[in-house]
């Protein structure tokens, strides 16, 4: 089971709505290295809730339900027959006890090589397990 961070911007979808709706369907994701990434998700993997924004925090840790699929609104493969728009369902697993910022990430060195402070406009990234442990450490998740 690996572990990935899905960012979201809260006034569009929050991790709030996650929980009200009880399930989604996460879609939107267009940027090439994103879609890498999100096309390696399994179902049981867990996921990190970050919202963008005025946030910027990790908020909340949910859990993907689905193999990863067309985007029935966007339909089409790649050329290696994934799906050239993929898309997951996920359920909340819980809320942070403490949202971790982006702001604490940076200035802390343990975070140094994670993607979120190299490559932050990645909407999907993997989390390393040593970081994954910190960050659920730091969060009380």
């Amino acid at each position: 089971m690996g572990t990935f961070l899905f960012k979201t911007e809260p006034t569009e979808y929050s991790f709030a709505d996650l929980i009200r709706e009880k399930k989604a369907e996460w879609s939107g994701v267009t940027n090439a290295a994103a879609l890498i990434h999100l096309r390696s998700v399994k179902k049981g993997d867990e996921v990190l809730i970050y919202h963008t924004g005025d946030e910027k925090a990790i908020v909340g840790l949910a859990r993907v339900v689905s193999g990863v699929r067309e985007d029935s609104k966007k339909p089409g493969r790649t050329p290696a027959g994934e799906p050239k728009f993929a898309v997951v369902d996920v359920v909340p697993v819980r809320a942070t006890t403490t949202p971790l910022t982006l702001g604490t990430m940076k200035g802390d060195a343990r975070f140094a090589k994670f993607l979120l402070v190299t490559h932050g406009r990645l909407s999907v990234m993997p989390v390393d397990p040593v970081v994954d442990r910190l960050i659920r450490d730091m969060t009380g998740l």
